[in-house]
């Protein structure tokens, strides 16, 4: 069962077996100040939010999980880029995807309806954080990532955060044909919508690509964004939202 924290703590804890010193946390949309479509624990800084809000909402996360620093928040593309971190960068980078083995650097991921991924190793000495779209998922983010952290797949351990459910993800048929051209078994995570649209399981999908490339411990991937307004920001569902954080970090134990 995962760890559900108050709406003023503004988190929760996944539940995954990741060894001791790991430290992982997902935050929710209340126990912050942002007002509005942004209401009110936003942190992100490139959606329209009063940048002063978000400075606080920041602030009151690194408080409230005792962060050991800021942080490191990605700019992220929809690409496939995973940056490797020896130390927290000054500024943000480009990339979809962090992976470190430094104790004290906070690996970070933005969603509001994307699937936010966190990889950890079996002995807890390389982590990851993942930001996996129809997109990224299609051009090879999560492989991307498993290739980024030098520990054997089937000793890593993944979880799948909150994410837009398969009852809300419409696609075109040009979506599900791309993902059928790499993997026919794609099929199964598509189920026909209305007319020639199809609703997509981005958990599904992130699943098979995960295991293709040898990865086995899984763990997460049955909430859904859009159909959780109290707790989750969604774009699909609001269109002008806030973003949730997905975070990932070790001790110096």
């Amino acid at each position: 069962m995962r760890v559900l924290a108050t709406e003023e703590a503004g988190y929760w804890v996944p539940d995954w077996p990741v060894p001791y010193g790991v430290r992982s946390a997902i935050t929710v949309r209340g126990g912050g100040v942002s007002q509005g479509a942004y209401s009110s624990l936003n942190l992100g800084n490139h959606v329209g939010d009063a940048p002063e809000a978000v400075a606080r909402n920041r602030e009151r996360l690194r408080s409230v999980l005792k962060l050991p620093g800021e942080p490191c928040w990605l700019r992220q593309v929809h690409g496939t880029g995973v940056a490797a971190l020896m130390a927290a960068p000054a500024r943000a980078l480009e990339a979809d995807g962090a992976v470190t083995a430094i104790p004290g650097v906070v690996l970070a991921v933005l969603t509001a309806d994307c699937l936010p991924v966190l990889a950890c190793g079996g002995d807890g000495r390389y982590i990851g954080v993942f930001h996996a779209g129809w997109r990224g998922l299609l051009a090879g983010i999560l492989e991307r990532g498993v290739a980024a952290m030098p520990v054997a797949p089937e000793d890593i351990l993944i979880y799948l955060g909150p994410a837009i459910g398969p009852e809300h993800f419409e696609v075109g048929p040009e979506v599900r044909a791309a993902f059928l051209a790499e993997d026919a078994g794609a099929a199964a995570a598509f189920r026909l919508g209305h007319g020639d649209r199809w609703l997509a399981n981005i958990y599904a999908l992130a699943r098979q690509r995960l295991q293709r490339v040898g990865v086995r411990a899984i763990f997460g991937g049955n909430l859904c964004t859009v159909a959780d307004p109290a707790r989750y920001f969604s774009y699909r569902r609001d269109g002008v939202t806030g973003r949730m954080a997905s975070l990932l970090w070790k001790e110096d134990v």
